[in-house]
């Protein structure tokens, strides 16, 4: 069956990782001869690229599915790919037989209960880091710059089916950044810090230095998400001030030490404090982010009063708390010492509170200061302060160029969001 007039749609759900796999699919499908269809509604082809990390994302994904299945024309295929189906390929095809094909990412199509025929070229086989991709259609792109991870955290699986560490040539990184044309590059990783480690005859020691500077030499902003704190060097610190996006995203997890010790991760409350007071003094603009889990197993009254008083004296701008997902495969998962769902409803509800309040006094602080912003799309932009898709917005007048950087004073703050108009304007 060939290609030509085809039409596809591809839904993406999970991390910025998996928008970018969805991109290089999305690049794949065109060099086929296949064009974007308008919906899912009027697609031959409707691809559903799944998240697997925690359960709620993969009930999200399961539902998505379905939803799908029923929109879609009788005719058209519905191929599932992404985390799930690497990490449940037979799994989920046997579960889901309202799906065509289920394909990981990377690894050659195998027949499952109904197939596309791989004839039909409608499902390539992928090399997702090295794909090309389209341009972006706004002014910023997230660029994977590896694939896989090396560490072995108790609460995660996704080592098993996403596999070792696999980092990019330089070269084809600097290429993709120039292939789409975005003036805002985010790099990401499932381990970003650790870029070259696996390479290191090849690209070097600590390579995610040079490569940070040579990408921040080519675009307007460089953004790094996703940093283990114990590969937070001087080097890259240095590397992302000099850059002029002074946003550190710091995959931190938990603050008690004894517990970060069951999740098999480094460091403590008082080194990430000390950490994040040096870059403070560095540049006091200078903008956080980070992640924590809540009723890991063995997670204690102390453990969590720990993280509440780190939250109260860290202030990070942006931070997410999630409950503990028992995953398949990963160490945490034969722990004892289970937290009551219920307590752990309680302490995710405390600690969000208190991060919200503290958002929100680090927003009214913004008020009356000049900021450059860029605008992503008309009356929505954002200055150094805020990650796309994650972080809270600016809004500005929305005769501003989309594309463009503007410099703007703060009007207003509601929550995470701000307002601004026009420096130099009445």
């Amino acid at each position: 069956m060939s290609s030509a007039g085809q039409r596809f749609w591809v839904e993406t759900l999970g991390c910025p990782k998996n928008q970018v796999d969805s991109d290089k699919l999305v690049g794949t499908l065109l060099a086929d001869g296949l064009s974007p269809a308008d919906s899912a509604d009027s697609a031959d082809l409707v691809v559903v690229n799944t998240c697997a990390f925690i359960e709620e994302a993969r009930r999200e994904s399961i539902d998505v599915i379905l939803g799908l299945d029923e929109r879609r024309r009788t005719d058209s295929r519905l191929v599932v790919t992404g985390c799930m189906a690497e990490r449940y390929g037979t799994e989920l095809a046997e579960a889901l037989p309202e799906v065509d094909l289920v394909a990981g990412f990377g690894v050659p199509l195998q027949p499952s209960r109904k197939t596309i025929p791989v004839s039909s070229n409608l499902v390539p086989e992928l090399d997702l880091l090295n794909l090309p991709r389209p341009r972006s259609s706004s002014p910023w792109a997230y660029v994977k710059i590896a694939e896989g991870c090396d560490r072995n955290c108790g609460f995660c699986a996704i080592p098993t089916f996403r596999g070792p560490q696999r980092s990019r040539d330089v070269d084809s990184i600097l290429r993709e950044v120039s292939e789409v044309g975005a003036r805002e590059i985010v790099l990401v990783a499932q381990d970003l810090a650790s870029y070259g480690k696996d390479r290191p005859d090849e690209l070097g020691a600590g390579s995610i230095v040079p490569l940070v500077r040579r990408v921040a030499a080519k675009v307007d902003r460089v953004r790094l998400l996703y940093l283990y704190p114990s590969d937070l060097s001087d080097d890259l610190i240095d590397a992302i001030l000099d850059s002029g996006v002074p946003y550190f995203d710091l995959s931190l997890q938990h603050v008690s030490k004894s517990l970060l010790r069951r999740m098999r991760r480094w460091g403590d409350g008082d080194r990430f404090l000390r950490r994040i007071a040096d870059i403070r003094d560095r540049e006091p603009d200078a903008v956080f982010r980070s992640n924590f889990i809540v009723g890991y197993p063995g997670e204690t009254a102390a453990d969590h009063e720990q993280l509440v008083d780190f939250v109260e004296e860290a202030r990070l701008d942006w931070c997410g708390f999630f409950a503990y997902s028992p995953e398949e495969g990963t160490h945490a998962v034969g722990l004892d010492g289970r937290v009551d769902e219920s307590l752990v409803r309680e302490r995710l509800a405390e600690l969000s509170e208190m991060q919200d309040r503290i958002t929100a006094e680090k927003r009214d602080l913004l008020i009356g200061r000049e900021i450059d912003v860029m605008v992503d799309e008309p009356g929505e932009a954002r200055s150094h302060r805020e990650a796309p898709e994650i972080d809270g917005i600016v809004e500005v007048p929305v005769d501003l160029a989309v594309g463009a950087f503007h410099r703007v004073v703060v009007t207003g703050a509601l929550g995470p969001d701000l307002t601004a108009a026009p420096a130099g304007k009445s």
